[in-house]
């Protein structure tokens, strides 16, 4: 098994080259305003036609509105959608498009009752618990994710080079998700820290 990586919050088109050049396989384009790495629909579609082919773009929401998912889909065309708020399974499957649907994991959280309305998600995403939604490099009690025959799992929340592998040994994800533990700044990937990131998950894989 190859265990997937996606390296969100792509702000600049250096760093989408990074993304690309060290193998990863998607990169995310945030579109929740509350981020330091959120994007006008310009800047996200300049970025995607950047992409290289067989490189997969995902959009991040949280909580937003349907005339706003729709602007995006309309204006940027990305692969697939990310969820990362409160979203009813009806909100994420009314745009007909493939999505991941994230919780964000803290003790008492029954993660199979959460994500079994999200059936027909395209994979499930376990995320640490903050107020701001992602992206600020915490992580959790990774035992708290339980095995998943029914979907694949995709394990984000402060993961870096120094730990992803022993997040892929401890909870065998489908995909990782990794975004400030990849920057030099809020917003600025790292090339370096890139190109390490996935050489430690192909390392874990082996």
């Amino acid at each position: 098994m190859r265990t997937r990586v996606k390296i969100c919050g792509i702000t600049r088109v250096e760093d989408l080259r990074a993304v690309a050049d060290a193998g990863a396989d998607a990169f995310g384009l945030v579109f929740y305003p509350a981020s330091p790495r959120f994007l006008s629909i310009e800047r996200a579609r300049e970025l995607s036609r950047a992409a290289p082919a067989f490189l997969t773009s995902v959009a991040l929401f949280v909580n937003a509105s349907t005339e706003e998912v729709r602007q995006v889909l309309d204006g940027v065309r990305p692969h697939a959608l990310q969820f990362h708020g409160e979203e009813t399974p009806e909100f994420c499957r009314s745009f007909g498009v493939p999505y991941v649907k994230a919780c964000r994991v803290k003790a008492g959280i029954d993660l199979l009752e959460y994500w079994r309305p999200f059936s027909d998600a395209c994979a499930w995403l376990a995320d640490a618990w903050v107020e701001e939604y992602g992206g600020a490099g915490t992580g959790f009690d990774w035992s708290l994710v339980p095995a998943l025959r029914e979907k694949p799992l995709v394990l984000s929340g402060g993961l870096a080079c120094e730990n992803v592998g022993e997040a892929i040994r401890r909870v065998k994800p489908w995909g990782v998700d990794v975004s400030s533990g990849v920057e030099s700044a809020k917003g600025v990937k790292d090339a370096a820290k890139i190109a390490a990131f996935v050489a430690e998950v192909r390392n874990a894989d082996r």
